[in-house]
């Protein structure tokens, strides 16, 4: 059960940010796991690294203006559930879950997370300032609760989820109402 809510927590920080929770976990978990993840084993280390810098200060600076969130809306949206999966990997240890299974509820989960980040992005016509470094926020203190405190980055998770689910409702009534 822990290491279900650890996944949630991880995949929910990938369904905010891609590069700042993989660079919190590569800081966290050092290169041997990194080595044993097949997309990233063949890839030297310090590249790894400075790509993972690279993409967090990206997205950093990127998501504070329209034209950046538009962009990283885009690349958040196809690469998500991938990140999700690899953070799901990351915080889960030795469990009786099969790897497949936490790779599929991590990516499943982090793409919901975006897809509602994308929903309201459109809805509000972008995000504001004080949303998105909520995000940034948020994104850490997952990133860290999965390690560190899986229950309780667990529950935030869910507490995302219930917030997606009553976010869908609200845009299907919106819709409906407004035809």
């Amino acid at each position: 059960m822990i290491e279900i809510l650890a996944t949630l927590s991880a995949s929910a920080a990938a369904g905010m940010r891609i590069g700042i929770p993989l660079l919190i976990i590569f800081l966290l978990q050092g290169s041997d796991f990194w080595s044993q993840v097949p997309i990233f084993s063949h890839i030297s280390h310090r590249v790894l690294l400075t790509f993972i810098i690279s993409c967090s200060l990206a997205e950093i600076f990127a998501s504070k203006k329209l034209w950046g969130q538009r962009i990283l809306q885009i690349i958040h949206l196809f690469l998500s559930p991938f990140v999700g999966a690899i953070m799901g990997l990351a915080v889960a240890s030795a469990t009786a879950i099969p790897y497949w299974l936490i790779a599929v509820i991590g990516g499943v989960f982090a793409l919901v997370l975006q897809l509602v980040q994308v929903g309201w992005f459109y809805r509000l016509r972008g995000l504001p300032l004080w949303a998105v470094f909520l995000q940034d926020t948020l994104c850490i203190a997952l990133v860290l609760f999965a390690v560190d405190a899986p229950w309780q980055g667990g529950l935030i998770a869910l507490i995302l989820l219930w917030f997606a689910v009553r976010s869908a409702k609200e845009w299907y009534d919106w819709y409906h109402a407004s035809r």
